[in-house]
């Protein structure tokens, strides 16, 4: 048997997956209940269950692993539920309030449409920082960096000093325009630094400037505060994840994902950018399956027991959001641009008192699964026990058997809370939650691709998660996709993105450079010059970063970006720079051309407006260091006919139709070129593949379900 080489981690909100890559690049998927409290537990428990598969054990592999890298919830669970440290906020005198108020569009995030235009539904989330602990000082750069009030030097002392009686935990400090002129944030930070080393307290001392030098003050305030507040904590879970592994005979620095796709250490200096690792492990792992395959564009879909998650991957590339929402907060992080909608298959369901309708979620059982596990505790119907009452769920193998579900107390939580309500025989009420869920999905999935202006007929859709192969069929169900596509390892396939992920460091800076459509070569060189001065000054961070890991700069290849726009205009865009480096004007024109051929690609040929002259708005430096990668399966063809060990008998399912028997398959016994006709359950230790009247299913050489409706 080969050797494990890489462990790849997704700690989600009911599951903790593991991938483990062998140095064939053959992999193994494992499961277990995620265990909140203490990670690596349930962590163990899950690659334990994935090296079984190999009749390997823990302390046999991990010591020949070379890499792993994490994807969890944690630091988003400090932000949600608000538990995170005691941070002390520097700001502009007059400026105290601005957190605490806050962006209007905080009131709402997370809102369906209907709350959305009803102002007596938004409200304010607490702040992370209260009143209380936020100080001024004056002074005041304009947006240019000119210097309109110098900095009052004889009110830092004061500002510092009130926090630090106040014992707080770590101080952020932001002031206006600082990106444009840094100075004055870094005499704040040294000062503070002075004070709390003579108070001989323990409290980081965090300037927007370190960290996220980019425009709109309050996304910078807040992503840093963020960093302050619950990514320094989380931290300490990592590092607690780390040693926890190490003690099971690994050696290796764990690594985990982040927002823009790759994965950095755990003593990364902007750790809040991994904030919602889990479902960017997805998209990355779609993207990487896609150019193993020659496929350009997908639309990514990943149901949990929490959350549907969804993003696109147009000609090849993952769209970046500079300026996203997460916890209700705007901040400034660049994230793989996706969606998220809390409807899981842990989603609670309930009928609405006021309109007698269901509801679904947005809250979750999560690892609780639902009445029908009888240790959970929880009382209120869940997806999960529809899934059981109408026979789609084995609850016998949920997780390999290692929670024993029960149809009796689902089928009675189902008749006693929605179908005695509504009127409805008990299996009819449970299939309508299902029919419902996938209907709500299927216009969020429909819906994201045309408001991005494309059909769904121009998209393969890849369809992940533990509760995806569920409710394909039923969430794809008429929306003409050129191909569905299922992975066997579906269950696992964040954490499979993870293992597929580059170790990669981005950092960003705002820029404001402006060139008409006839400037002189004067003006575009003395651009030029600061767009390169700026990547020189980012690059060197990106190599700061990769030193902690103990790479040179020659390990490293770095890629220039840069974000660009026609004067005026809004939006600007994100390329990558087809130059290694500014030196001329003809460089200019380059970066123009690319430009303007993205623009094409986004907008149309017609909406090209040189004449409004060019702004480049941003620079970028993403350094990458190679490391091992899965390799995607590649078996022979066998016959359309599944083997005979692969089928397990048949079950009844209530269906559109009625009760039905429907064909029970193992996964892992079917074989590549097997045909898998309607009805048909396809079953595995962390997933179930439903295949319902109307659609087939093929199962490729390379392990993939192609799942296809019938006309």
């Amino acid at each position: 048997m080969a050797k494990s080489q890489i462990l790849a981690i997704d700690a989600g909100g009911t599951m903790t997956d593991t991938f483990i890559i062998d140095e064939t690049g053959d992999f193994v998927v494992g499961k277990a209940q995620t265990t909140p409290m203490d990670e690596h537990i349930g962590l163990l428990n899950s690659a334990k269950d994935a090296l079984g598969q190999w009749d390997a054990e823990v302390d046999q592999e991990f010591p020949n692993l070379r890499a792993g890298v994490y994807s969890g919830t944690a630091m988003l669970n400090r932000l949600v539920s608000r538990v995170g440290r005691r941070v002390g906020l520097v700001v502009n005198k007059g400026m105290e309030d601005n957190h605490r108020m806050g962006r209007g569009i905080q009131s709402y995030l997370g809102y369906s449409y209907s709350d959305r235009i009803h102002i007596n539904t938004h409200h304010f989330d607490p702040p992370l920082v209260p009143r209380k602990w936020t100080v001024g000082i004056t002074e005041r750069v304009d947006m240019f960096g000119n210097v309109v009030i110098p900095l009052y030097e004889h009110e830092i002392e004061p500002a510092i000093q009130k926090l630090i009686n106040e014992d707080v935990e770590a101080i952020v400090i932001s002031l206006l325009h600082s990106y444009k002129h840094p100075e004055h944030e870094r005499k704040i930070r040294d000062v503070a630094k002075d004070l709390i080393q003579k108070a001989k307290k323990d409290i980081q001392v965090f300037a927007t400037v370190d960290y996220y030098p980019v425009r709109k003050e309050s996304h910078r305030t807040n992503t840093t505060i963020v960093e302050a507040y619950a990514a320094e904590p989380s931290r300490k879970t990592l590092e607690r994840i780390d040693t926890a592994l190490k003690e099971n005979g690994t050696d290796f620095n764990l690594r985990i994902m982040a927002s823009h796709g790759g994965t950095i250490s755990i003593k990364a200096n902007e750790l809040a950018r991994t904030c919602v690792s889990g479902p960017i492990g997805g998209m990355v792992g779609a993207k990487y399956l896609a150019e193993s395959l020659g496929l350009k564009n997908v639309a990514c879909s990943d149901i949990g027991g929490t959350s549907f998650d969804i993003g696109l991957i147009t000609q090849g590339d993952l769209a970046i959001n500079s300026s996203p929402d997460m916890a209700r907060l705007v901040l400034s992080l660049p994230l793989v641009s996706m969606d998220t909608t809390g409807a899981g298959t842990g989603s609670y369901v309930r009928i609405d008192p006021n309109y007698g309708n269901l509801t679904l979620g947005p809250d979750s059982a999560g690892s609780l699964v639902g009445v029908c596990n009888p240790e959970g505790g929880i009382e209120t119907v869940t997806v999960s026990d529809c899934h059981v009452v109408i026979g789609l769920i084995n609850p016998d193998n949920f997780i390999g058997g290692a929670i024993k579900l029960s149809r009796e107390r689902a089928y009675h939580a189902v008749k006693t809370q929605i179908a005695d309500p509504l009127g409805l025989p008990v299996e009819e009420a449970a299939l309508g939650v299902i029919e419902l869920l996938e209907s709500q999905l299927r216009n969020y999935l429909e819906s994201m691709i045309l408001g991005k202006g494309y059909s769904p007929s121009q998209y393969v859709c890849f369809s992940y998660g533990g509760g995806g192969p569920l409710h394909t069929a039923g969430y794809t169900k008429g929306l003409s996709f050129e191909d569905i596509l299922i992975p066997a390892w579906a269950a696992g396939f964040s954490a499979f993105g993870c293992g597929a992920a580059d170790f990669e460091y981005r950092y960003d800076k705002t820029l404001d450079l402006n060139v008409d459509e006839d400037a002189d070569g004067k003006t575009v060189m003395k651009v030029g010059k600061e767009l390169q001065s700026s990547w020189n000054e980012l690059k060197e961070k990106v190599t700061e970063e990769f030193r902690k890991n103990d790479y040179l700069p020659d390990d490293v290849n770095f890629r220039l970006l840069y974000r660009m726009q026609y004067q005026g205009q809004l939006n600007d865009l994100e390329i990558e720079a087809p130059i290694k480096e500014f030196k001329d004007v003809d460089d200019f024109e380059t970066l123009v051309n690319t430009f303007e051929d993205m623009y094409t690609r986004v907008y149309a040929k017609s909406a090209l407006s040189p004449e409004l002259g060019y702004s480049i708005t941003g620079a970028i430096v993403r350094g990458v260091v190679d490391v091992p990668k899965p390799e995607i399966p590649s078996e022979p063809l066998y016959g359309e006919t599944p083997p005979k060990e692969a089928f397990l008998g048949t079950r009844q399912v209530y269906w559109t139709d009625g009760w039905q028997y429907a064909d029970i398959y193992e996964m892992e016994k079917l074989m590549p070129g097997n045909r898998i006709k309607a009805f048909s359950i396809v079953e595995s230790t962390a997933t179930t593949l439903v295949v319902p009247t109307g659609f087939e299913a093929y199962l490729d050489e390379n392990r993939i379900f192609h799942l296809k409706e019938l006309k």
